[in-house]
């Protein structure tokens, strides 16, 4: 029997299906309303991910301390990461019960989705008495091995500074950052979110497209005129 040929989705994942059946179900948010949905795959998926990485993560930067490995797992594993993926790889969710149809989902059921379709290939592989960890670690050095290994110290600093100011105002004692949202401007298809961001006596105000942005981009300027330490503090 000759071999069937890869689904668009499975040429782009780099991965055939023996059954195409795990996919279906990979793709299959909580939202659509079915019986069965994908946040058992996705469970198991986050674990396989999660291990994935961090074995690169470990292979990759051997002098690390572990607090680092752990901020740059994080990274390469957050829900942006693996949006991105999704969009790379053109996913698709069901919509609904009645419905053959697919939508693009959320950004969160995108990201999800990649997590369960790599359960979906790991229990393939296990169905057809391969290696599953060997052929998800395949696909996850693909994605994310360059990525890994141009990592520096503090690269996480650059692309999650909410989590880097919450940190920097424990270490001064100031208590947690407190985000407000000063502003909403502009039509509702291209609005402009201006937010302002306070630590201790210190504030900080950024604008951006989204809400988020906003506040990453207000904590990147509050960082920036903090001391990095109690030691360089104002008494």
């Amino acid at each position: 029997m000759s071999a069937r040929k890869p689904t668009p989705l499975e040429a782009k994942l780099g991965y055939t299906f023996r059954d195409p059946a795990l996919v279906e179900a990979a793709l299959t948010p909580p939202s659509a309303g079915l019986d069965v949905d994908n946040q058992r795959l996705e469970f198991l998926g986050d674990a396989v991910l999660q291990l994935c990485v961090s074995r690169l993560v470990y292979r990759e930067h051997p002098a690390w301390p572990e607090g680092a490995l752990t901020k740059l797992r994080g990274l390469v594993v957050c829900a942006d990461a693996l949006h991105a993926w999704a969009e790379d790889l053109g996913l698709e969710v069901r919509m609904g019960p009645r419905s053959g149809r697919r939508t693009r989902g959320t950004r969160n059921e995108l990201a999800d989705a990649v997590e369960a379709l790599l359960a979906a290939v790991h229990l393939d592989l296990e169905a057809r008495g391969r290696s599953p960890l060997d052929g998800v670690m395949a696909l996850v050095e693909a994605r994310f091995l360059e990525t890994i290994r141009r990592a520096y110290l503090g690269v996480w600093e650059v692309r999650d500074t909410k989590t880097t100011l919450q940190e920097r105002a424990a270490v001064l004692s100031l208590g947690a950052p407190v985000y407000e949202e000063v502003s909403r401007q502009g039509p509702d298809h291209a609005p402009t979110f201006t937010v302002k961001v306070r630590v201790g006596p210190h504030e900080a105000v950024a604008s951006a497209g989204s809400l988020k942005r906003a506040q990453m981009e207000a904590a990147r300027l509050l960082l920036e005129a903090l001391p990095a330490s109690s030691a360089g503090a104002p008494s």
